[in-house]
């Protein structure tokens, strides 16, 4: 652990660890949490240079007033060419003063914070990067338009090694835990991935090989920052694609991270944002309000064909819980479960059956002081319609359209603009 961790550690003046008469259910490796509610990672749309605003902090201010344990910040890639598009934040000694006012604001309303840290790999824009989209191999992205490069032994140990390089920045920055982004077909997920993984050398083949990215990704990390910030893992569950990683190999790695003593706790996600972006989310897909964002061209585009990526699947409340139960009935690790909890009595039911968290996002949108009010009405629920008109907004910074207009967005000069190369599924899922 570098000198410059210990030292943040000892000044580090956030209350949220080992809070007197916190449940012993709320703790996440170092950390206790106030509760076991914690807002998932959802790219903001609110960071045009790549590093904090004032609209960043009023986006994860309102779930930690709101009275989540936890809120995630989505998404700081490790290196510039590991961002799904230019307008991301991405970890550099840059950003840490504008992450710790981030961080500050936070604690200030009693919750901890997350920093989701990853390199999107094949579902980068490299168009938008202006930087080639490392995979596997090679193949045309259909993010991009453009052909990934196929990562070589030398890209992947600085990615690996940008992975440990971005964890300390993240401890220096505030936050009390890092979620290591393992799913989606992101890099590590990619690999993972039989379907995009063809390689004959030491990273391609059996899934020991495949697994090699993640796994040494995890042990970098925790190498360099100890035990001074909880480690999470996002680690897809399934693909939801022919031939992509299926659930008896996330299980195999879900073991191997568990025996490695790498991570404090799994979220279980699933989903592909290069093929099948729809099967986290389930309900609408919302092709007119994606056609709507975009120029003539594209817009006609998705009207015609955006339902091929975009596939409609039916919502049901904790729709992800069933594969889940499976990671719980084989693993003693903490696991986070996040995939449609709308009401209090799911959160009750996945806590009796042994997750110790549950994770939420689109309901937050809705009413960021969904759990506040969760507490004080247990008959409360989300009035979240699972409409998934919030993904498109993106691009004016993310929110939920029916609660209400939109909070105040970049200046206009700074504001991206909408091109093809603003692929929809990028941001959903983080």
């Amino acid at each position: 652990m570098s000198s410059a961790v210990a030292a943040r550690v000892i000044r580090m003046p956030s209350g949220l660890r080992n809070r007197p008469g916190a449940s012993a259910g709320s703790r996440l490796g170092p950390l206790t949490l106030r509760n076991r509610f914690i807002r998932s990672a959802t790219f903001e749309g609110v960071t045009p240079d790549g590093l904090v605003t004032d609209e960043l902090i009023a986006y994860h201010r309102r779930p930690a007033a709101g009275g989540v344990g936890m809120t995630t910040v989505a998404y700081c890639a490790v290196a510039p060419e590991g961002r799904t598009e230019r307008r991301q934040i991405w970890m550099r000694p840059e950003a840490v003063p504008g992450l710790r006012r981030l961080t500050d604001a936070v604690h200030r309303e009693g919750a901890a914070i997350s920093a989701q840290l990853g390199h999107a790999g094949p579902v980068a824009d490299a168009r938008s990067n202006r930087l080639p989209a490392l995979a596997p191999g090679r193949f045309l992205s259909p993010l991009g338009m453009r052909m990934t490069r196929a990562a070589t032994a030398e890209d992947i140990a600085r990615v690996v090694r940008a992975h440990a390089t971005a964890a300390r920045l993240a401890v220096e920055s505030g936050f009390d835990a890092v979620e290591l982004h393992f799913g989606h077909n992101y890099l590590a997920s990619s690999f993972l991935s039989r379907r995009l993984n063809h390689r004959d050398d030491a990273y391609g083949g059996s899934l020991d090989n495949r697994a090699k990215v993640a796994l040494g990704i995890a042990r970098a990390v925790r190498d360099e920052v100890g035990d001074t910030v909880a480690i999470i893992a996002k680690l897809n569950m399934d693909d939801g694609v022919p031939g992509g990683f299926w659930l008896d190999e996330s299980l195999r790695v879900a073991r191997r991270l568990q025996e490695d003593g790498t991570v404090d706790a799994l979220e279980l996600t699933a989903g592909s944002s290069l093929f099948n972006p729809m099967y986290l989310f389930r309900g609408d897909a919302p092709l007119t309000e994606f056609a709507a964002v975009f120029p003539r061209p594209a817009r006609l585009g998705i009207r015609l064909a955006g339902g091929r990526f975009l596939r409609s699947y039916p919502y049901e409340e904790a729709f992800l819980l069933p594969s889940a139960r499976q990671f719980r009935a084989e693993l003693s690790l903490p696991l986070i479960l996040l995939g449609g909890i709308t009401r209090r009595e799911t959160v009750e039911q996945a806590m009796a059956e042994g997750f110790e968290y549950v994770a939420m996002a689109r309901a937050l949108l809705r009413e960021p002081d969904l759990v506040n009010r969760m507490r004080e009405r247990p008959r409360t629920r989300s009035l979240c319609i699972h409409c998934n008109k919030c993904m498109p907004t993106i691009y004016s910074g993310t929110h939920c359209p029916i609660a209400g207009p939109p909070p105040p967005r970049p200046s206009r000069s700074s504001r991206p603009s909408r091109t093809a190369a603003d692929d929809p599924s990028r941001t959903f899922p983080d």
